[in-house]
């Protein structure tokens, strides 16, 4: 909608809201370093432009509407040092450094290696409706429906771009894409005002109003029930970490299907569909790191759209 004038922009979808994986997520801008698109430079570039984003709109009055905060917390490891560095945000976040043998003490357990680090937060109960609003305020329209094949459009447009995370192992047949299990709990814990990060996906997470556990990634399950093992496992790893955590309520759990591909596919397509070709841009497979990457590869995505289009205004 900014970038291209006249653009008239359909958002095609099935599932909105809480029955999305971004719904689940905890929203710490933290990219693994497992993370990769194309090439490191694109993947560096998508990073950056994504961290700005959220940076520049935590800035903003906007931002406790949008669910946009910055935060501080530490990531301990009693195992390898590597674990608690991360190459792509070290030296673009305001503080990334070292835990000292002091802050390595903070939390029950035998910390080895630790850092300590300033980042953003988007949580995207918050963030989709905010979204969501600034892009129907923007002439922008949703339309509830179930994609099987792209033969099955409702409409003709000049351009898709195509977001459909794990949907894309059906719609194109993608083997490379893999669902990554994830369950989180949301607790009442306000006093917990700082994020830790531990060893065997661990995750104490403050944000608007709750605070998330985690977690678990579960290769190749499609398993969408709530998992009393998993939320035990993740409650007794948490309270260990922080004990205080024990006289936390639960709030509600939540899962999501994480569509984790290796590379990330941001790139342009042509299929032949009905005899008509049709001009398409993925951008889907972020698995973990969706909501972290969401605005760097949007942009990335949008620039190929506007290379595709060539002139055409129907988006």
């Amino acid at each position: 909608q900014k970038e291209i004038k006249n653009v008239n922009v359909t958002i095609i979808a099935d599932k909105f809201y809480k029955a999305t994986t971004s719904y689940a997520a905890a929203g710490l801008f933290r990219p693994g370093t497992s993370f990769c698109g194309p090439t490191d430079e694109i993947t560096k570039k998508w990073i950056t432009d994504s961290y700005k984003y959220w940076d520049e709109l935590r800035l903003t009055p906007e931002a406790p509407k949008a669910g946009v905060t910055q935060v501080s917390g530490y990531i301990f490891s009693s195992t390898y040092p590597s674990i608690t560095r991360n190459h792509y945000i070290e030296k673009l976040v305001p503080v990334y450094r070292i835990a000292s043998e002091e802050e390595l003490q903070l939390c029950p357990g035998n910390w080895k290696y630790g850092s300590f680090f300033t980042t953003v937060l988007a949580q995207c109960d918050l963030y989709l409706p905010w979204a969501s609003t600034q892009f129907t305020n923007g002439g922008g329209k949703f339309l509830d429906y179930k994609l099987e094949s792209f033969a099955d459009l409702p409409s003709k447009y000049d351009l898709i771009v195509n977001c459909t995370g794990l949907g894309a192992k059906f719609l194109l047949n993608d083997h490379k894409i893999v669902p990554m299990r994830g369950q989180v709990l949301k607790v009442k814990a306000p006093w917990i005002k700082t994020f830790f990060y531990a060893d065997y996906d661990t995750y104490i997470i403050p944000g608007f109003g709750s605070v998330t556990l985690g977690g678990c990634r579960q290769y190749d399950s499609y398993n969408l029930d709530i998992n009393k093992y998993d939320g035990l496992s993740i409650r007794e790893r948490c309270e260990s970490l922080l004990p205080s955590l024990k006289s936390a309520e639960l709030i509600e759990q939540r899962v999501g299907l994480r569509p984790h591909r290796d590379p990330v596919r941001v790139e342009k397509d042509t299929i032949l569909v009905n005899g008509r070709r049709l001009k398409i841009v993925h951008n889907y497979g972020h698995g973990g790191y969706g909501v972290t990457t969401a605005p760097g590869t949007s942009l990335y995505a949008v620039k190929l759209a506007k290379e595709l289009l060539m002139g055409n205004s129907k988006l």
